[in-house]
């Protein structure tokens, strides 16, 4: 699990046209970036670059590719907070910016979009299939790499489910909006195959994950992390926002 950094204003962005790294001398480059509140350097994977649109607007950048300078931030929910309330933003743009006063609610939203996207994209390579079955003969023949279940499926339900199963397992969305992508009215159990889009499912879920942290009316199961039966989570080193079947220990035991 990530450490924590001690929340920091940040330093302005460089001045001769590379893309800033949240502060630092440093060029942009490798795959690290330095987050502008924190001072920490992170997988961009774990992060979400910001850039300053023409009309001095702020644009998040959650795909990366966006040109001009970036402000990168860690994917928590206190860190778009502080960088919200303590005007980093302008700081690292040094002039004003416009910031949305629901920068966090959007992020959670556009992330949200993003993996039923992402969701989406392997269903139609034939790389996910939803449905308890069909699932778990994934599961069971070793084809899944990764299991995405509904927030607000049954806990008893999910357990018996999974049975055995100790490998990822994420619930960012809930049955409805899962069944959408599989043209169904609900789903809860969905089995994703190895390759570059199951990955791309963990990363947006252990952002999504770090944003819904400390939300009001979030519950731990009902975020992108899943504790199963009653569990409580318990530190670990698996990535932040994916649960494994080791990550979990059952209340009582």
């Amino acid at each position: 699990m990530t450490r924590r950094g001690k929340l920091t204003t940040a330093e302005p962005l460089d001045s001769d046209g590379r893309e800033s790294d949240g502060g630092g001398d440093e060029p942009e480059s490798g795959p690290l970036r330095r987050c502008a509140v924190t001072r920490e350097r992170l997988p961009k994977e774990q992060m979400i670059r910001f850039v300053i649109g023409p009309d001095r607007n702020l644009v998040p950048d959650l795909a990366a590719r966006l040109p001009g300078r970036g402000i990168w931030l860690s994917a928590r929910g206190d860190v778009i907070e502080t960088a919200c309330t303590r005007g980093v933003f302008a700081k690292a743009a040094r002039g004003p910016v416009s910031v949305p006063p629901d920068l966090r609610a959007g992020l959670q939203a556009a992330l949200s979009r993003r993996f039923a996207d992402h969701l989406g994209l392997a269903r139609r390579a034939g790389q996910a299939v939803a449905g308890f079955a069909k699932a778990r003969e994934w599961l069971s023949s070793g084809r899944a790499s990764l299991v995405v279940q509904a927030a607000d499926g049954s806990a008893e339900e999910r357990q018996r489910f999974l049975g055995s199963w100790d490998g990822p397992v994420v619930a960012p969305l809930d049955g409805e909006r899962l069944g959408a992508v599989f043209g169904r009215d609900r789903a809860v159990h969905v089995a994703v195959a190895a390759g570059g889009l199951a990955e791309a499912l963990r990363h947006e879920a252990e952002r999504l994950a770090g944003l819904a942290e400390g939300t009001p009316g979030i519950q731990p199961e009902c975020g992108p992390t899943m504790a199963r039966n009653g569990a409580r989570r318990r530190r670990t080193d698996s990535p932040p926002g994916v649960a494994g079947r080791n990550d979990v220990q059952d209340a009582g035991g």
